[in-house]
């Protein structure tokens, strides 16, 4: 059966998934990149930029655990790009280069539609004006069989597991404090969802939870 899962989703001490003011130049918003610098030293992390070495630890145990048996991907707009409004000319095609690490179908979800964008290494974006269930019906078909990974960003990740759609949810809790931005967890009632902490492992940079529901 297929299943909707998040991987890898940065968090800090105070329950932020990303920090305020997101732009072109602070995709993860003010000092949302520490969220995610458990990721940076991994092997995983270092092949994606083409690099070699890297640590093995179990950051990156887990890191490679979110790209196993994953057939299609869901993605926010703002996880695709510092764009808003009606998509403009010349086009964004996303942070990634001319290669993103995906490699599969990718939905996002956006109120302004948009042709398919095909890119190299197999990745394509498809553009979703049907919200959260459309989106979701869609990547499960594209998947075959495999899982859908949601990528984000925080918004996203919020209304699916309001909607109590996300199967597995793991997340990478930083030791940091970002006293504000976007908050991943506050006022939605997990345990009334169904959703119970299944483990929690020590990572070399972070503290690693896993949801899921029971």
């Amino acid at each position: 059966m297929t299943k909707l899962r998040v991987h890898c989703f940065g968090m800090s001490i105070d329950g932020y998934g990303a920090g305020a003011c997101q732009d072109l130049q602070n995709p993860l918003g003010i000092g949302g990149t520490q969220l995610m610098e458990w990721f940076f030293p991994t092997r995983l992390w270092r092949g994606m930029q083409g690099s070699e070495g890297g640590e093995t630890g179990v950051d990156n145990g887990l890191a490679e655990e979110g790209f196993a048996g994953i057939g299609a991907w869901i993605l926010g707009r703002n996880m695709f790009g510092p764009v808003r409004g009606p998509w403009e000319e010349p086009e964004w095609k996303g942070w990634w280069g001319d290669e993103p690490p995906y490699h599969t179908q990718v939905f996002v979800l956006t109120h302004h539609p948009r042709p398919v964008l095909k890119m190299a290494g197999g990745t394509e974006f498809h553009f979703v004006t049907e919200g959260i269930h459309g989106a979701l019906e869609r990547a499960k078909r594209a998947a075959g069989g495999r899982d859908v990974r949601l990528g984000g960003g925080v918004s996203t990740v919020r209304q699916y597991l309001a909607a109590g759609l996300i199967d597995e949810m793991h997340m990478a809790i930083s030791p940091v404090l970002l006293g504000s931005g976007e908050h991943l967890l506050g006022g939605i009632d997990l345990p009334a969802l169904g959703y119970g902490c299944v483990k929690s492992i020590a990572g070399e940079r972070a503290t690693h939870i896993r949801l899921a529901k029971r």
